[in-house]
Formats: structure tokens, sequence, C-alpha cells
């Protein structure tokens, strides 16, 4: 199995090693975070926009929910492109679209112009989210997905927290068109950091493949739908909340929006340790026992808060929201792993697998996000949301009950590992 820059493991321990490692590790948050990092630095400025272009604020809205289409459209077309023709050069080509209309968006005149750049801004900057993902799994062995996936996105978070206080900072400071000025200049800075350090990391495939025989194998993969169902579900616990979460807090707890912000900011808190916390134990733990400790845990804190709901003390944010912490931080251990677990099933086809799993997860989640909001909005507990979040989690163990079969998977890539060491020693 693959190490760290190509090489075998073990190999990258000398300092040559630890620089590379670091760099790579730099690059893969980079080209993960850029388009949600953009997503939420303008969030900040959309009533500016509203009134700079004299529309309603739902029609500046549309400069989020466009971008959101864009990261989904963008993941299930790139993905299958990187195993096609490579990791590089579809990074470099998503990014060079991301400059291109990053620059759009500073010279838009009209708010049409700007939803339509900051479309094709999402569409080129998503790519990083799901080739990262294909070239953790070209470098890594199996057990080790979990944590570098884990790794990357306990990094990408703090500076994703930190992006809308950004985007204030400079609207406030120099105009909203500065915002672009910055994600211009940084999506630029990646791309050439991309093109001068990143190697092309795709497996070379004996028989040559292609995108019809990766889908077919996929689609009938029962351990692949399990995981990526497992993946799926479990951040749709994420949309869910978020989507009703400030009804429930404003308007049936009468509490501000600011007491919101702060409690909804803990969730997001215990999601990034929960993901250290991965990072830590899966190198000593197989992917299996992580899902199943994550799932344990949810649906713990999911069953928690319903108690709660019932006892009446979930009209109290610290019950509420104490519990869904529990659940961030066991949602980290299941969405890591299970997506470690899906785009492991056929690792040469890690870019189509990351593809079809991020656009369902973006898709479905602008969906789930609304029907969080409706439960949130159309009742006076928070007990309907809650019992959303227990059957969401009770399918998330469903799938991995049902779908994945442990014992095959594990010898699937067993014998998958000992084709590859075969074949590059015949090599």
């Amino acid at each position: 199995m693959h190490g760290v820059m190509g090489k075998p493991p073990g190999a990258a321990t000398d300092n040559n090693g630890v620089a590379a490692s670091r760099i790579m590790l730099l690059l893969l948050v980079a080209m993960t975070g850029v388009a949600p990092i953009s997503l939420y630095m303008l969030v900040p400025a959309l009533p500016l926009l509203a009134s700079t272009f004299g529309r309603d604020i739902s029609v500046a809205q549309m400069t989020v929910s466009l971008y959101m289409v864009g990261i989904a459209c963008s993941q299930i077309i790139m993905g299958p492109l990187s195993d096609r023709f490579g990791r590089r050069p579809v990074l470099l080509a998503g990014l060079g679209l991301m400059v291109l209309a990053s620059a759009a968006c500073i010279f838009a005149e009209t708010l049409p112009q700007l939803i339509a750049a900051r479309f094709l801004q999402a569409l080129g900057g998503a790519t990083g989210m799901v080739v990262s993902r294909a070239i953790i799994r070209d470098l890594y062995s199996r057990e080790r997905i979990g944590s570098m996936i884990s790794l990357v996105i306990a990094v990408m978070m703090i500076a994703q927290m930190l992006s809308p206080l950004t985007g204030g900072l400079l609207e406030t400071a120099f105009g909203w068109r500065s915002i672009f000025y910055v994600i211009t200049a940084a999506s630029l800075i990646i791309a050439v950091a991309i093109a001068l350090t990143l190697p092309e990391t795709r497996r070379v495939r004996a028989g040559g493949g292609n995108f019809r025989g990766d889908v077919g194998y996929l689609v009938t993969s029962r351990p692949f739908i399990g995981y990526m169902l497992c993946q799926v579900l479990a951040s749709q616990i994420i949309f869910t909340f978020a989507g009703g979460g400030p009804y429930i807090v404003v308007t049936q707890m009468g509490r501000s929006s600011a007491e919101y912000g702060a409690w909804f900011a803990a969730t997001g808190f215990a999601y990034l340790i929960g993901n250290l916390f991965c990072v830590r134990f899966a190198p000593r733990h197989s992917l299996e026992k992580l899902i199943w400790f994550g799932l344990a845990l949810q649906l713990t804190g999911a069953f928690l808060n319903l108690v709660w709901g019932v006892a009446g003390l979930n009209m109290m944010p610290s019950w509420l929201f104490g519990t869904q912490m529990l659940v961030m931080f066991a949602n980290a251990f299941v969405m890591s792993n299970s997506a470690a677990g899906a785009i492991s099933v056929r690792p040469e086809a890690a870019g189509t697998a990351s593809g079809a799993m991020g656009f369902l997860q973006m898709g479905i989640g602008s969906l789930f996000s609304q029907f969080g909001a409706w439960l949130g909005g159309h009742f006076a507990s928070p007990m309907p949301l809650n019992a959303a979040i227990v059957i969401l989690s009770i399918a998330c163990a469903s799938t991995m009950i049902f779908l994945v079969p442990r014992r095959d998977v594990v010898v699937s890539e067993e014998l998958i590992e000992q084709a590859e060491e075969e074949e590059s020693g015949m090599m």
C-alpha cells in the first residue's frame, strides 16, 4: 500500500518525509476548504448586497443557495473526471475556473451576474473537496484514511469557523468586493502551490478501466452503498438540526439569535473535537469499530434528546444543545470512517465514489435543511426535530447492519492490497 507522496509506509520517517507529509496535509486542507470557506465569507455581506443592487434579501440569498447547488454538481462531475484524467489536471482546471469566476464576481454589475459567477465559482472550487478524498485514498492505507479525513476536516473547520468573521471585517473595512479580491488571490495561490508541489497520485490501471465499469461496480456493491448511505444519512443530522435550530431557540424558546449562534458554535466545536479524537484512535482500531462506536454514541445522544423532550426539559438550550454536542462528537466518527469505507471499496474509482457521496450529501442536505426548518417553525416544541434525528440515527445504523457485510469487506480489502503489492513487485 502506498505511503505519503508515493513512498511505501515507513519510508517517510526522515526530515524530508516529514516535511513532505506536512506539505501534503496543507495542500489537502487548502483544496478541501477553499469552496466552503468562500461560501461562508460572503454570508455577512448579504444584507448589503440586497441594498446595493436594490433587490429583496431572498434574491441575494441565491448567491449562497445556488453556490451550494454548484458544490453538489461539481462533485458528481469532477470525481469521475479525476479517475479518468488524473487528480492534478482536474484540480488545476477546477481551481482555474474558480479564479476566473471569482474575478468575475469582483466586476459584477448586477445581482444576476454575481449569482451566475458564484455558481461557477462553486463548480470550480468544489473540485478540491471531491478530489482531496480521492488523493487520500491514493496515498494512504485503508485504516489510515479515516484519520486523515478527520485531520483535514479538523484543521479546515478552524478556518471555516473564522471565515464569517473575516468576511464581515473585510466588508466593513473595504466593501463587499474586497471579499472576492481575497478569494481570487487565495484560489490563485492554492492553484500555483498544487501545480508546483502536488504529484499525480491516481492509480495506474493495468486493464485500463472506464467510467461505465466503475459506476456499474459501485452501484451493485452492497458495501459501497452501505458506507455511502451511512455517511450521507449521518450528514443529514447536521443539516436537519441546523435548519430547525434557529426557529426552536428564537421562536419557541424566546432567546436571541446571538444566543443561538453561540450554542450552535458549541456543537461545531464538539464536531471538531470528535474529529481530533478520531485522528488519535483511528491508527489503533479498524474503521468498522470506529463507525460502530460513533453510531452507538450518536443513537444514545439522539434518544437522550427525545427523553428530555418527553420530560419537558428540551425547552432550555443547555439541555437541547448539551446532548446535541454528544451527537455531533459521535457524528465525526461516523462520517469520516464511513467515507473512508466508501472510497476504499474500489480504490481505482475513488474519485467517482467520492463524487457520488458528495453529490448526495449536498443535494439531499438542501432538502433536509428545509425539512428541519419546517419542523422547527411549525411546532411548539423541539420534539418533532428530536424524533427526526432519532430516525436518521437509526437509519445510519441500519445501513451498516443490513448492507455492509463486515467480514466480506475486510477480506476484499486484503485481497485488493495483496494484488497491488504483487503488481508493484512485478513492475
